[in-house]
């Protein structure tokens, strides 16, 4: 600590690269700093440091960190206690650029494994991004002493020292709790929980925060059950939802999309106060909808689309700018190719040929000059033959009826089960369509070449996010705007390492399918942590957070630059 203190005032008006001298581990009474990047400019991306506080300090009881989810859900309440810390004392440092900046990868709704705050063994770390003060591009020596020396013991005092027993046991009730909605759910073959006076509407559309005054989830008696978790006086109630088909409905502005989203959001644990908390669906469901101009490499589409004119070969369909039914029928073939249990999709983002062909459509135009196999005709195959459940949003069209396992109605933000009464209207209105119940089909089993990630731009190797939707993998743009269940910026960042990680280390060349890779990928973050794909070990691992491996693979099957062979 008296180190730091001196290297700050021989440095003081020096150049700003001058920082550079203070990178290393120091001892303060509470706990152990360690600056592990230093910036080389005051308006470049700030610095990394690393807080250790060990349980001698502050103690992590071992009933928090007894289950991975309990040690998850305990991290995550820390990281939000520092943000909140921050958030209400802005640091108060002079200087130019980002002077004095405390920062804190901070937590959303969701509850996701994250490197902001990891608890091992006997020790809590905490990340932060600061930045190193300045008069213009010299070193503000005085203005860093109290950033070091005053702004970041009292944010560990406040935040890290000062959480309360009160505020993490609930995080750690409420992980046992959704282990055992899970389980349940598991049991049940339940493909979807929401729980009775769950608030589903969020407050706007930029705000995932639930909207005040909302109408409260009441389940339809028929769907309604009952599931006992622990620290709670009274078992749960809510709709279960079991496998198959699903069929939402009800007109427009009544819920329909609403309840989709909080069932493609259940993917992720929600905080306590949320409105969705007790919302859970299979971790393995993915939305899948039309995506206009995509990329698509080598992927088999002949499931729904054949006969292309111009002799096109849909069993190894590629195109640089998809159309929304090519798109579409790509996303359906891969999620499933990467592991996909439940198709979650939306009639108002579908492609309208890809789901339906109308009776009065297929008179009109003849089946040879149709290319297209619509997805009702392959709904019940993918059910019967794969094992793959959908969840659908149809309030246009009631050709679905015949095929739906169970029809939910939304009626003024309400659920109802009008299961019996559209079976009735199907019988007494019977489709003229001609429908095609074929197999579904082969699925691809693709080899990404290590070509596909071409990390060089210039002299230099980078793969970068920018945001929740862009990656910039060395000169090219990977463009994430479709991949819905992408929830979270550090996700994004997360994907960008693993793709120089896989790119770094060579992994592509090993002949393996898409599957293996992602698997792979999976086991490196249950052994070795998500710090295991940063750039640098046993430093600052950046703000990350953990991806599904269908966010993955969805990145990987939007890179323009991909190479792919099909090892069937």
């Amino acid at each position: 600590m008296n180190q730091l203190k001196k290297l700050l005032q021989q440095i003081d008006g020096k150049s700003y690269k001058g920082y550079k001298q203070i990178q290393g581990s120091y001892s303060f009474s509470n706990y152990k700093l360690k600056v592990d990047y230093v910036q080389g400019d005051p308006f470049a991306a700030p610095s990394k440091i690393r807080i250790q506080v060990d349980d001698h300090i502050k103690s992590i009881r071992p009933e928090w960190k007894r289950t991975k989810k309990r040690r998850i859900y305990t991290e995550d309440v820390i990281a939000r206690k520092v943000a909140e810390v921050l958030d209400k004392n802005k640091p108060n440092v002079k200087g130019s650029g980002k002077s004095g900046m405390v920062s804190i990868d901070q937590p959303k709704q969701e509850i996701l494994e994250r490197t902001a705050v990891s608890i091992e063994g006997d020790q809590t770390t905490v990340c932060l991004t600061v930045g190193l003060p300045a008069n213009g591009r010299r070193i503000n020596g005085k203005e860093a002493d109290k950033l070091f020396f005053t702004i970041l013991p009292n944010l560990i005092k406040d935040s890290v020292l000062a959480i309360k027993e009160e505020e993490v046991i609930p995080f750690v009730e409420l992980a046992d709790q959704h282990d055992a909605i899970l389980e349940r759910m598991r049991e049940e073959k339940l493909i979807s929980f929401i729980a009775d006076d769950s608030i589903l509407p969020r407050a706007s559309g930029v705000s995932d925060r639930p909207m005040k005054n909302a109408v409260a989830f009441e389940s339809p008696e028929q769907n309604r059950i009952t599931i006992e978790v622990p620290h709670r006086n009274e078992p749960l109630t809510g709709m279960g939802v079991r496998e198959g088909i699903v069929l939402i409905v009800g007109g427009g502005y009544h819920g329909k999309s609403t309840l989709l989203n909080a069932m493609e959001r259940g993917v992720y644990p929600h905080i306590k106060g949320d409105g969705r908390e007790f919302v859970l669906t299979d971790p393995d469901a993915v939305k899948v909808r039309a995506e206009d101009g995509r990329q698509v490499t080598n992927v088999d589409i002949s499931p729904f689309i054949k006969n292309l004119p111009g002799n096109v070969d849909t069993s190894r369909f590629s195109t640089e700018n998809a159309s929304g039914s090519t798109s579409q029928a790509a996303n359906v073939v891969e999620a499933i190719e990467a592991g996909a249990r439940t198709l979650l999709i939306d009639e108002d983002t579908s492609a309208t040929n890809f789901m339906i062909r109308d009776e009065r459509m297929q008179q009109l135009v003849a089946p040879e000059k149709e290319p297209i196999t619509p997805f009702i005709d392959k709904i019940k195959s993918l059910r019967d033959e794969l094992e793959v459940s959908t969840i659908l949003v149809m309030g246009g069209s009631g050709e679905y009826f015949s095929e739906a396992d169970q029809v939910i109605m939304m009626d003024e933000y309400l659920p109802y089960n009008v299961t019996d009464r559209a079976k009735q209207i199907a019988e007494q209105h019977p489709s003229g369509r001609e429908t095609n119940n074929a197999k579904f089909g082969s699925l691809p089993s693709r080899h990404f070449l290590s070509q596909s990630i071409q990390a060089r731009k210039g002299k230099k190797e980078k793969v970068q996010a920018k945001g929740r939707t862009l990656i910039l993998m060395g000169s090219t743009e990977i463009a994430l705007d479709g991949v819905e269940q992408l929830v979270d910026s550090s996700q994004t960042r997360m994907i960008a390492d693993i793709l120089m990680h896989v790119y770094k280390k060579g992994t592509l060349k090993k002949e393996q399918t898409l599957h293996q890779l992602l698997d792979q990928i999976e086991e490196q973050f249950n052994q070795k942590g998500l710090s295991s794909f940063a750039p640098f070990q046993d430093q600052h691992p950046g703000e990350l957070a953990r991806p599904r491996r269908f966010e993955i693979a969805a990145t990987l099957n939007r890179l323009r630059t991909a190479k792919v062979n099909d090892l069937r």
